[in-house]
């Protein structure tokens, strides 16, 4: 009685019922928290002040403001006024991250650059935009000794206002340059940074395209995986030994070729060039001879996945809308981003008007007040994460609704939909719950990070090292974590249990199976990591070819890193969908095998080709000496929880 009693049975899909209601309820409390701190920026006067600037005053531009006791020139009638101009606009304060300079409300931002003060002065007398400060007069500006400190450091650059924010700001990007020249501290020698610079301007049509050429070989090989899943494996396998070969030959001729002209022609660009190549070159050759050595250890084990990959390429016929799963997921990661930035902005401008050290005015929150954006940036990562969590859940839901639905004629017109009702109606506590969790590890490691640093080049060896160690602890732990969270979203779609008897139902079938999921999901993953690399080498060799021929006149490093980088970000979010119906598939595969043993009554849900599986997986296993034992019995279906 006992044993029955702690033995659930599995019921997938019969009953659906609310979980972890009190987290919902908990994760409503706290967005309502986040709405407040909008609210009280608003209210404060911050949106105001960010959207329509002000000055060192204190006063805003655009309106009639009221007077700071103690501060001169404050409480202005500046209803004519309405951009920010800054004196010294490329004078920016990395420390405070602010520019330093003095700021003014003026009518109009100077179009064209002025090189003198008799510039400045003709400017205001012929637009009425005073650049000098307000207690100078225009017909001052050549004769006052304080139109030295008081009027713009001079050549005043061309500036135009930034749309909707009404600052004027440089047109010439060199101040910019500056900017990124501080924060890049390893470079000694600026033209380097401005050659990088103009490399990626001059190249930018070839980024761009390279760039929409990354998302359309992910789309490619999608579809491709959706319609010959069999052979997938093994052209991947073919594809990025000749594709790691081929670049690095490339790369090697070009090295060899451009080493050539290079003697010929001595210029920097040339030498930069020259010195890139054969980084890239070397880079190349070793992560090709690691990629052949992983390759030639995993060999024999890659027939497992192909069974998989085709049971995976069905749920993508029968569940198309799969497909565009990473296009909803970051479209609504970039309006919380966006709102979230926002509000960000706004809590940087609220406050109460407080005089610094050079007399002019800043917003600071006191009191408790000031602790609000730390609250703020909870809200980032656990809103984050709830929302990628929503896409592990809805994606879960879907692949349960296909697996465990034996007449795959009825399954529902839009199961996307449906999962996505499910969530919404039943477990959106759940998905709270597993996100709030992340969170708790993520903002530890984040604050290591911070004082990691920090402290960069100020603590002991041991210090540093016992720092990087918990980094490193806690980065695990998150990893291992999320994996467990996706198989408890998928045993809650199943079974529509809470998260904690999830997570453990989920456990226990995890570790029932454990060289399932060391011998299927390590080589499964592996062949979508290689799937990764053939889209990132594809689109780095297109980018190598097209930049080659602007060698003579621009670096193409920044550029190609650019390239490279979005182009494995954009195969890493669809490719991750599919990587998470294989692990959904396996799961629903597990529970399956142990609670159904084909008999009358207990019939499995899955497919032929599933089962083929199975038994291909543990002929391989034994041919390679290991079916014996414990694993040659795990590899066979189990009988039912009653006879065990």
């Amino acid at each position: 009685s006992s044993h029955k009693s702690s033995k659930r049975e599995w019921k997938p899909l019969e009953d659906h019922s609310c979980t972890d209601v009190p987290w919902l309820l908990l994760f409503i409390l706290f967005c309502i928290g986040m709405g407040f701190i909008c609210g009280f920026s608003i209210a404060t006067g911050a949106a105001a002040r960010l959207l329509s600037g002000y000055d060192s005053y204190g006063n805003i531009c655009g309106q009639k403001n009221v007077k700071v006791e103690g501060i001169v020139n404050s409480g202005l009638d500046l209803t004519h006024k309405k951009y920010v101009f800054f004196l010294d606009p490329c004078n920016i304060d990395l420390v405070h991250q602010r520019i330093k300079s003095l700021a003014l409300c003026v009518s109009a931002c100077p179009r064209k650059e002025l090189k003198t003060l008799a510039d400045i002065q003709k400017f205001a007398e012929t637009n009425g935009s005073t650049l000098c400060s307000y207690e100078l007069q225009p017909s001052e500006y050549t004769t006052d000794p304080r139109a030295a400190k008081l009027c713009p450091k001079y050549p005043v650059p061309e500036s135009a206002p930034i749309p909707f924010f009404h600052r004027c700001a440089p047109v010439n990007i060199s101040c910019y340059a500056k900017f990124a020249e501080a924060l890049i501290t390893f470079v000694s020698d600026s033209s380097v940074l401005h050659r990088l610079i103009s490399g990626v301007m001059t190249s930018k049509e070839i980024i761009m395209g390279l760039c929409l050429l990354s998302l359309v070989l992910s789309m490619i090989l999608m579809v491709i995986i959706r319609y010959i899943s069999r052979v997938l494996v093994w052209i991947l396998t073919i594809l990025v030994i000749l594709g790691s070969l081929g670049g690095t030959g490339v790369l090697w001729w070009l090295y060899a070729k451009q080493r050539v002209s290079a003697s010929a022609v001595e210029t920097q660009i040339a030498k930069d060039n020259l010195q890139a190549l054969l980084i890239y070159a070397i880079s190349a050759t070793v992560f090709t001879v690691i990629l052949f050595l992983i390759m030639l250890i995993m060999r024999k084990r890659v027939a497992l996945t192909i069974a998989l990959f085709h049971v995976a390429g069905k749920v993508f016929i029968h569940l198309p809308l799969l497909v565009f799963q990473p296009f909803w997921t970051f479209f609504v990661l970039i309006l919380f981003w966006t709102y979230w930035i926002t509000v960000l902005l706004f809590l940087g401008t609220t406050g109460n008007p407080v005089p610094n050290e050079e007399g002019f005015i800043e917003f600071r929150m006191l009191g408790p007040l000031k602790y609000m954006w730390w609250y703020h940036i909870v809200g980032l990562i656990w809103i984050s994460e709830f929302i990628l969590a929503c896409q592990q859940m809805t994606v879960a839901g879907a692949v349960v609704t296909y697996y465990f639905t034996r007449e795959k004629r009825n399954l529902p017109f839009t199961p996307i939909l449906a999962s996505v009702n499910r969530l919404v109606c039943y477990h959106l506590g759940t998905v709270a719950k597993g996100s709030f969790i992340i969170t708790l590890v993520k903002i530890p490691r984040m604050i290591l990070m911070y004082i990691h640093t920090q402290l960069k080049g100020k603590e002991n060896a041991c210090a540093r090292c016992m720092l990087k160690a918990c980094i490193c602890c806690l980065w695990c732990l998150e990893k291992c974590l999320t994996y467990l969270n996706q198989n408890a979203y998928t045993a809650t779609a199943i079974n529509s249990t809470n998260f904690c008897t999830s997570a453990k139902d989920a456990f226990v079938i995890l570790v029932e199976n454990a060289l399932r999921v060391a011998a299927i999901n390590t080589v499964g993953d592996f062949m979508l990591f290689l799937g990764k690399v053939l889209i990132v080498c594809s689109t780095g060799l297109a980018g190598i070819m097209l930049l080659n021929y602007q060698r003579d006149y621009t670096i193409w490093v920044l550029p190609l890193i650019i390239v490279c980088l979005f182009a494995f970000l954009v195969a890493h979010c669809f490719l991750s969908i599919y990587e998470m119906v294989v692990d959904v598939l396996f799961l629903c595969f597990a529970i399956d095998t142990k609670y159904n043993d084909g008999s009358p009554g207990r019939e499995f849900y899955m497919d032929k080709v599933l089962m083929e599986f199975v038994e291909n997986s543990r002929k391989s296993m034994k041919e390679a000496g290991r079916g014996g034992g414990a694993e040659g019995r795990e590899l066979k279906p189990m009988v039912g929880a009653d006879e065990e």
